[in-house]
């Protein structure tokens, strides 16, 4: 069936349709969100779970275990792994692509709530959060103002952070530095030994004398009342006035015993903005909220909040969402750019300006068709989709090109056919091929839809999107193309679409000697292939194309236990140089201390620079942070890590603040073994070109006491070992003994010995607790302090510890160190017990190259099936397919000659290019089989021919593809690295492909049907 029979007769309907579509996709345009990428965020949940006091062995044994074996159970968790460390559990649950995470939620919730009885008392209650605790927020504010610490803390936790938190998409706000209030007990140990008291009886008395309890019903009449005691502190006085003890001599109240000190809580980690002392708020968006709808709504309520509150000045040192918005406006340059550069290549060919807007029609009403497909399909604008029509611009005027050619040469060579007829038998003869055409491009991306990993989700969106846009291009090609070349009006100068005869002629000066000698040519295409193949050795690999984000970070790691002033001095230094030396530095956001959720080192510093987007100056993020290691250099006792981050970008792939693209995981069951092997395995790769650092998990521990109870005599005098321990920690590290509430506020009191860090622990053990009988029993009769080398944190993976070797890598592709680090380390041998896994970005890569393979041998299959099923016939499919292989001459080329490597979106441009490059050679023999088969030419004549007659419809469907990929493979501007492979591998695979192919594929025609005759059945099509 012709469809132009139809709509050159309806024109009108023709055009209501077409204005339907357009006025569709431009209203979805309209309602579309916009993000760096598709929803790839990894299905994670994260478990936290606080225990004050708690050394990370203590963490891992009493609360990590237990949460691990019941989130093991929960239906489509993939992976668990888990950081204690020294006060703080997370549990990370990674799940199956596809999970529905609410549901996930509720089942860890319930099963969380089961194991509830098993965690210990002082722990508090595990958060489920629907999000990755070590994944980048997307924003971050800074917090100045001339309020007192205390109080601005107190501002922003109970007003502050709570308006951001109410945002829709915001999944947590992390409230960082500041100080926050505390009443302290501070207790003299000297006169609790003279009189007889224990801090138990102190942390007791203090418990019972603020209570909030109900007291139930009460009956008067006819009416019903219910009666509340509320007994708690409401200020100081009352808090000084407690009784601790009576006894003969009267009571013994606190303020006797204790200084009772409105103050703020030990600080652990403190943070700077620009320099100056002040807080930060870390938002964090749920895993299906769009980036820049969150950072918009943020950006708004910060404008807000600085009405509402004047005395507070917040600033924006880090949004993601800026780089989002620049790298889709970048690549909407691009679609631009090709898109007139595509016009420009059928103007200089057609050498008619109204035949050249009519092709040009395919492009915007495809791309605007597209809005509507990305709309109704809940997708997004971003670098995948936009990436998806960028890639499609000069494919969407192929078909229209065909259509017009042949409707401009039945014109020239029928002069007395009438329009219409011209433009109804000029799509008729051209239906088939640029239908085949079309369906082997689509049948490329159904291997994507069937991908289950990383690359399937990131792609498939693309895949989609291209997919979607060629079906509408073909529809317009074969119904509205045909319609508007029937108009009368555009043939006034029809003269001038006469082909470049000179161009034809040198073609066929090429193809006759080419058509004399056709086993030369096969051969001579054989060896460029096979010589092109040697060139992928030097080709590096890679997960995804390095972005520049302008973002850097600083890593200084010191000797555990060293104190937090200490520290401090040492990041200022450092904070010093790069003032000095990153005149590009917009904001430096320093973190000195734990992290937030508790993971880091509580020797650590880490500074964030936003050097500002790409255009805006003149070094790379990669030369800057190079400089500023070499700036820094090594300071004795510290470690400094420097390197330019993914930022944004990665986060989307898992990735975290603190996370490298290559580690290696040792496992075992000895912890001291296992640091031992992973330090030798950090000796054996830290000299591999590209290894610009390495840092071990582990950082060997940190100093701390072991207590020891005497069990048999803590038995004998009645002293139960829960209570020892009790006493212990609250007069080390301090207790919980209830809260003051004041103005609806809950502040915690907190029961410690006076100077408890700067006492000696002799001092301590002359504490007493109560034994059997109310006896007074000295603690150093019960327990004794042995020094050890605890660990800083536990790391676990797979229920199973792990020691992890993180490796910054710079300068070279990531497979190419990885391939040398694994060499490196199968030279050394192994402990018992003890195995290892290089893991990290690698390991996604290695999944992503795997599918992508098999998704390429799948789409050649099915590439040749429907050209089989289309003709019905196995020889003339494989006459086309022979063009498939010869693009691989291009794609080394374009390699190596732009210092690409192989990555996840070259192999993507790889599998466009299967059904990309077939196109020209259906071109070819359809119009072979026609003319040998239809006409009864001789084979040789049909050969020639067709080769004459389709030669400039290949080269201007190659050239529009061509040239609308140029910008795009620049590489320009924020975020054009990531579609750059993409394009160079499409450009060199369809140029070589394609100069090949108009003398191969004539010569293969000739060689299989030398003996055919006219009597073989036509083609479908051919009446």
């Amino acid at each position: 069936m012709n469809p132009a029979r139809l709509t050159v007769d309806r024109p009108v309907m023709t055009g209501m349709a077409t204005l339907i579509v357009i006025l569709l996709g431009l209203a979805a345009l309209t309602r579309l969100p916009v993000d760096l990428l598709p929803d790839i965020t990894y299905p994670v949940l994260t478990v936290t779970t606080a225990y004050p006091n708690a050394g990370p062995e203590e963490v891992e044994q009493l609360v990590t275990r237990p949460i691990e074996q019941a989130a093991a159970a929960i239906t489509g968790a993939r992976e668990i792994r888990s950081t204690s460390s020294e006060g703080n559990s997370n549990v990370r649950v990674q799940f199956g692509w596809g999970t529905d995470l609410r549901e996930a939620v509720d089942d860890l919730r319930d099963r969380l709530a089961r194991i509830a009885s098993q965690l210990p008392e002082g722990a508090e209650r595990p958060l489920v959060r629907q999000f990755d605790t070590q994944a980048s927020p997307i924003m971050q504010l800074g917090v100045g103002s001339a309020l007192d610490p205390i109080q601005l803390r107190a501002l922003i936790d109970n007003r502050i952070a709570p308006r951001f938190e109410r945002l829709p998409g915001v999944a947590a706000v992390d409230v960082r530095g500041g100080l926050e209030r505390e009443i302290r007990i501070e207790v003299h140990p000297e006169r609790l030994q003279a009189l007889g008291i224990g801090l138990d009886t102190v942390r007791s008395a203090l418990q019972e004398a603020s209570v909030v309890s109900p007291g139930g019903p009460v009956v008067e009449g006819r009416r019903e009342f219910r009666l509340r005691t509320e007994a708690q502190f409401r200020d100081l006085e009352e808090i000084a006035n407690t009784v601790v003890r009576r006894d003969e001599t009267g009571p013994v109240r606190l303020f006797q015993i204790a200084d009772i000190r409105d103050t703020h809580q030990r600080p652990t980690r403190t943070f700077r903005v620009d320099g100056a002392d002040g807080m930060v708020l870390a938002i964090r968006k749920l895993a299906d909220a769009n980036t820049v709808e969150v950072a918009a709504a943020v950006r708004a309520e910060v404008r807000r909040i600085e009405r509402d509150f004047p005395q507070v000045a917040i600033q924006i040192p880090s949004d993601g969402s800026r780089f989002i918005s620049r790298s889709i406006a970048n690549l909407g340059q691009a679609i631009l750019y090709g898109s007139a550069l595509a016009v420009l290549v059928l103007l200089a060919f057609l050498r008619n300006l109204r035949f050249t807007l009519v092709a040009a029609t395919a492009i915007p009403i495809s791309v605007i068709a597209t809005f509507g497909l990305v709309y109704f399909g809940g997708l997004t604008l971003n670098l995948m989709t936009l990436g998806g029509i960028a890639l499609g611009v000069g494919l969407m005027v192929d078909n229209a090109i065909v259509v017009i050619e042949s409707i401009a040469r039945n014109r020239e060579e029928n002069p007395g056919l009438g329009i219409p007829e011209a433009a109804i038998q000029g799509t008729g003869q051209v239906s088939a091929a640029i239908v085949a055409s079309t369906l082997t491009t689509l049948a490329i991306f159904l291997p994507l839809f069937f991908a289950e990993e990383l690359a399937g989700q990131l792609f498939k969106p693309l895949a989609a999107v291209v997919a979607f846009a060629l079906a509408v291009s073909l529809v317009a090609s074969l119904t509205l193309v045909p319609m508007l070349m029937a108009r009368r009006m555009l043939h006034a100068a029809s003269a001038a679409t006469a082909p470049p005869h000179g161009l034809e002629r040198t073609y066929l000066r090429l193809l006759e000697p080419a058509l004399r000698h056709p086993w030369w040519v096969v051969l001579a295409s054989i060896a460029l292939l096979l010589f092109a193949l040697q060139g992928f050795r030097g080709v590096g690999t890679e997960f995804l194309p390095a972005t520049d984000e302008g973002d850097i970070r600083i890593n200084l790691s010191m000797e555990p236990g060293t104190r937090l002033e200490v520290l401090d001095a040492v990041t200022r230094d450092v904070e010093a140089t790069v003032r000095e030396r990153v005149p590009e530095a917009q904001h430096v956001v320093t973190s000195i201390g734990a992290s937030a959720f508790g993971f880091g080192s509580p020797s650590a510093s880490n500074l964030r620079l936003n050097v500002g987007p790409r255009d805006a100056r003149d070094r790379s993020s990669d030369e800057i942070a190079a400089a500023l290691r070499q700036a820094i250099g090594q300071p004795p006792g510290v470690t400094v890590r420097v390197r330019a981050t993914g930022g944004i970008f990665m986060r989307g792939f898992g990735r975290g603040d603190d996370t490298e693209s290559l580690s290696i995981e040792v496992r075992g069951f000895d912890r001291v073994a296992m640091n031992a092997v992973a330090l030798a395995f950090g000796e054996a790769v830290e000299d591999i070109p590209g290894v610009t650092d390495v840092r071990v998990g582990d950082d060997g521990g940190r100093p701390e006491f072991l207590t020891r109870i005497d069990r048999a005599r803590a038995a004998d005098l009645g002293v139960d070992v829960r209570s020892i321990a009790q006493a212990i920690e609250t007069a080390i590290g301090g207790s919980r003994a209830g809260q003051l509430r004041t103005g609806g506020t809950e502040t915690r009191i907190w029961v410690q010995v006076q100077d408890a860090e700067h006492r000696r622990l002799d001092e301590l053990l002359n504490l007493t607790i109560a034994g059997a009988g109310g006896d007074r029993i000295p603690l150093r009769s019960l327990v004794q302090f042995d020094p050890v080398i605890g660990p800083s944190s536990i790391q676990r993976r797979e229920q199973a510890r792990i020691a992890t070797l993180f490796v910054n890598v710079a300068e070279r592709p990531l497979g190419d160190i990885a391939a040398d680090v694994r060499a490196a380390l199968a030279q050394l041998p192994l402990p018992d017990e003890v195995d290892y896994q290089v893991s990290g970005d690698i390991e996604e890569q290695e999944a992503a190259f795997s599918e992508l393979f098999l998704g390429t041998v799948l789409a050649i299959l099915l590439v040749y099936m429907v050209m089989a099923s289309l003709y019905e016939s196995l020889r003339d499919p494989l006459i086309v397919m022979f063009s498939v292989p010869l693009a691989a001459i291009g794609v080394v080329l374009a390699l190596r000659l732009t210092g690409t490597t192989l990555n996840v979106q070259s192999l993507i441009g790889v599998m466009l290019l299967v059904g990309i490059v077939v196109n020209n050679a259906i071109l070819l023999v359809d119009r072979m089989a026609r003319l040998q088969r239809g006409e009864g030419r001789a084979v040789r004549d049909a050969v020639l021919l067709a080769a004459r007659q389709r030669l400039r419809p290949i080269l201007m469907t190659t050239l529009t593809t061509i040239l609308a990929l140029v910008p795009l493979s620049l590489g320009l501007g924020e975020g054009g690295e990531a579609q750059a492979p993409m394009a160079r591998v499409v450009i060199g695979g369809l140029l070589s492909s394609t100069l090949i192919t108009l003398l191969l594929i004539p010569s293969l025609y000739l060689i299989v049907h030398r003996s055919a005759t006219a009597a073989v059945p036509p083609s479908p099509g051919t009446a």
